[in-house]
């Protein structure tokens, strides 16, 4: 009687590793990293509104007309364009004439600007009256168009003389500037809009003195 062997009834084990891993091959799951709380600010934000800061709310400003038209109802302006025109009369800055017919007349504007103290109330209501220089002709209404302008090294000198012989310094500001020159060459302008001569609508201006606007006005 033969009996069978031992290897021939015992069952081999696999050796597939894709099947069955092994524990060396097996990789536990990775751990999330740990969270840390924020750093806590040591600057604390700080803004108006916590510190119950608010600008006040204008109900009502002040605003500033770009034409004649929209200056007729307030009268503060109306005065304003009132006290520049007698200026320029009271400096006789130009004489009503009939208009040439050799020469191009050249048009003005007023502009207007309200001056604010620092805390921001109003301090008055300007108007001024303008000429409009880009109608000018390069070399027939002018020549020199250079402004003179002072060197910061005069006014240090000025100071330091000042300082050392204990002056008192103060400064001006002088109302139309530029009406204190006299011009050169011929210049016809209409008649400024709101002040139209009764007597003689269709007469024009020729300036006497330099005007806002005009080309040589720094110069004159």
């Amino acid at each position: 009687m033969v009996l069978p062997s031992s290897t021939s009834c015992s069952t081999s084990s696999p050796t597939n590793p894709s099947i069955f891993p092994t524990t060396s091959n097996y990789n536990e799951p990775s751990q999330p990293p740990p969270s840390f709380a924020p750093p806590f600010p040591t600057h604390h934000m700080i803004t108006r509104s916590k510190n119950d800061i608010f600008k006040p709310k204008a109900y009502l400003i002040s605003t500033t007309p770009t034409s004649v038209p929209e200056t007729l109802q307030p009268s503060h302006w109306k005065q304003a364009m009132t006290d520049e025109y007698l200026a320029h009369l009271r400096n006789n800055t130009w004489d009503l004439v009939p208009p040439p017919t050799d020469r191009k007349l050249i048009g003005c504007k007023w502009v207007f600007k309200v001056k604010e103290n620092p805390d921001g109330t109003i301090n008055k209501y300007e108007a001024r009256l303008v000429a409009k220089g880009f109608h000018q002709i390069v070399g027939f209404d002018f020549n020199e168009t250079f402004s003179p302008v002072v060197k910061p090294t005069t006014i240090r000198i000025v100071l330091t003389i000042a300082l050392n012989l204990q002056w008192k310094v103060r400064q001006l500001d002088v109302n139309n500037a530029f009406l204190n020159g006299d011009l050169h060459e011929d210049i016809f302008m209409h008649q400024p809009q709101g002040f139209i001569d009764l007597v003689n609508p269709n007469y024009v201006c020729k300036l006497n003195k330099s005007l806002y606007g005009l080309k040589q006005a720094p110069r004159a």
